[in-house]
């Protein structure tokens, strides 16, 4: 049994209500329900919320509600995992038990169903513990720095790195935050889900866009429709 995990908890002070914010003709929450069911892999599609209108919303879009998050776990400072945890339990109260945990941010609208079946392919074929989504950064670690209160440059960049092209540095890569898959047994036992047997997917850049606010929303939209209006000219 697999299930698909939507957070969607109410609050947001980047960009209000933005989880049910329209893009692209649909609330944001309901993109990642139809890519969930696309990809024709889960027994159930939850969207893990505090707030009966989101509920309502994610009903009216193919999502299960069967519970609300408790209120306890509804704040921005909340771990997600623990809200994952604290999901489980109460499915299991009302019978059901799953395998393995899917979970799909509503923020990370421009995943696609091929991208969770690779990262379930790479679970299976590894036999891993995790299977987490990554994109490559688009700057190397050496050539950020934080800046002093007068903004001086000195040594924002070490001296080994000041004479090499940007192409000499190697790839460093981020979490995209679209995709974790684990285990349940796993989530159960620990803390870290960045184990041994944990692997990455990578996800090109113009799919990794994890809104946060106004700006990444238009970016969001901008690619979603230049995608779609490339698909209507093939």
């Amino acid at each position: 049994m697999k299930i698909a995990i939507i957070p969607a908890r109410s609050g947001s002070k980047g960009l209000p209500n933005k989880n049910i914010k329209e893009l692209c003709d649909m609330p944001l929450l309901a993109h990642s329900i139809k890519c969930a069911e696309q990809s024709e892999l889960f027994n159930e599609i939850f969207v893990s919320t505090d707030s009966q209108h989101y509920a309502d919303i994610a009903l009216q879009y193919g999502g299960s509600v069967p519970f609300l998050r408790d209120e306890a776990l509804a704040g921005d400072t909340v771990s997600m995992w623990d809200v994952v945890r604290e999901d489980l339990l109460k499915y299991e109260a009302i019978g059901k038990t799953f395998d393995s945990i899917t979970l799909l941010q509503p923020t990370s609208p421009l995943r696609t169903p091929d991208d969770i079946i690779a990262v379930h392919r790479i679970y299976q074929e590894r036999q891993a513990d995790t299977v987490v989504a990554l994109c490559k950064t688009d700057y190397a670690p050496g050539v950020c720095n934080t800046l002093p209160e007068n903004n001086s440059l000195n040594e924002f960049i070490s001296s080994n790195l000041q004479n090499k092209q940007r192409q000499e540095l190697p790839d460093y890569y981020r979490i995209n935050g679209a995709i974790y898959l684990m285990s349940c047994a796993y989530l159960s036992q620990t803390t870290n889900i960045y184990g041994t047997d944990s692997y990455a997917y990578i996800m090109p850049k113009e799919r990794s866009i994890d809104i946060d606010d106004e700006w990444d929303f238009l970016m969001a939209e901008a690619i979603m429709e230049y995608v779609k209006s490339k698909k209507a000219v093939l």
